[in-house]
């Protein structure tokens, strides 16, 4: 019991005009471990939250010269208090005086006479949504601290690993050229996978730099034709899709608000994936389909290609990894990565369902209500 009484839970301000209600409520709270301030009308209630904004406030309506109605209103005007949770305390049990207290910011109403076990639970519920509000904020201020280190490290790839390669690969090329005669097998092969190398790191910072400038500030939203996007990306595909002899199907793909740009590299990334990871007895055959559901718009990218085995598909959308050799089937292991972060850009989600040997489908939604950029 000491233990409870000498625990620090959070600092309450009461403000109540009547001093009875506030020595019985700062009686309460003290002996469940919270430290308490008081106020007798709003002005000084106003004044101590300003100077050190509290954990929560107990504001009572009825009180002279500032009914807290008012007060509730004046600290959720104020930037250095507007978070701070207000618990209305009051004999008013008219549903429209709860109405007001809700509409004026109130987080909570007590009606009295009260039941100690029934303040302290109200209290107890909105520290806690208080902490959990003040976690996840931490966790977002943390994920934008990463966010923004991960687009100087692409920005610094980008711009000072590029150029050293580019030269290996460029005088691996001259050495080729120059001294093809004079080379035996084994140089040859030295300098060709030198360059083969030299292509993949590129096509690796690339990647990794696309994956970086998904959802970076600046992205601009409009109206855009995804048959207009799938054209544009079949034209990209062009020779990929001569060369595997692909069989491409496709649905009247609906007008939406998105990122151009990010469309294309998702509607391309994926079905690059299932150009690539085609059956060698089938001939391949891809469907891109789409169904218009209440709020967004369901896209599926549906193959009939290798699949993927069941230990590897909750794995695919990580960063790196890869569900099938990379000898066989090269690739850097961040296409379908920058694909679930253009996919949350646009509030959708992303998901595959697939069977060995039978084929892969790449499902995700877009949402069908998004408001175009200023």
């Amino acid at each position: 019991m000491i233990g409870q009484i000498n625990s620090f839970k959070g600092d309450i301000l009461l403000v109540d005009d009547t001093p009875d209600n506030l020595r019985l409520l700062s009686a309460m709270l003290t002996k469940r471990g919270f430290e308490v301030r008081k106020a007798i009308d709003g002005k000084s209630a106003i004044a101590s939250a300003q100077a050190d904004a509290p954990d929560l406030i107990l504001l009572d309506i009825k009180m002279p010269e500032m009914e807290g109605y008012e007060v509730c209103q004046y600290l959720k005007a104020d930037p250095t208090t507007r978070d701070v949770p207000v618990i209305f305390i009051s004999a008013l049990d008219d549903v429209m005086d709860k109405v007001r207290a809700f509409a004026a910011g109130g987080v909570d109403y007590i009606t009295k006479p009260f039941q100690e076990a029934e303040v302290m639970a109200r209290i107890e519920n909105q520290l806690n949504i208080q902490r959990l509000q003040q976690r996840l904020l931490e966790q977002n201020n943390e994920l934008v601290r990463s966010n923004r280190e991960l687009e100087q490290f692409a920005h610094v790839v980008s711009h000072d690993l590029q150029q050293p390669l580019q030269s290996i690969i460029g005088f691996a090329r001259l050495l080729l050229l120059k001294y093809q005669d004079s080379l035996d097998e084994t140089a040859h092969d030295y300098l060709n996978r030198m360059m083969d190398s030299g292509n993949r790191m590129q096509r690796l910072i690339q990647d990794l730099l696309t994956y970086a400038q998904v959802g970076k500030q600046g992205d601009s939203f409009e109206l855009v034709d995804c048959n207009q996007i799938l054209a544009q990306v079949l034209e990209n595909l062009q020779v990929a899709l001569t060369e595997k002899k692909v069989v491409l199907f496709h649905d009247s793909l609906p007008t939406l608000i998105g990122n151009e740009i990010k469309l294309i590299q998702l509607f391309q990334n994926l079905i690059s994936n299932a150009i690539k990871f085609t059956h060698p007895d089938n001939t391949p055959q891809v469907r891109v389909s789409v169904i218009k559901r209440e709020n967004d718009w369901l896209f599926g990218v549906h193959d009939n290609g290798i699949g993927i085995d069941a230990q590897n598909l909750e794995k695919v959308f990580d960063v790196f990894h890869r569900a099938h050799s990379s000898k066989n089937y090269p690739g850097t292991g961040i296409g379908l990565a920058t694909c679930k972060k253009i996919v949350e850009l646009h509030r959708g989600r992303i998901w595959v369902e697939s069977q060995l040997d039978v084929g892969t489908t790449f499902y995700f939604t877009l949402a069908s209500n998004l408001m175009t950029s200023d």
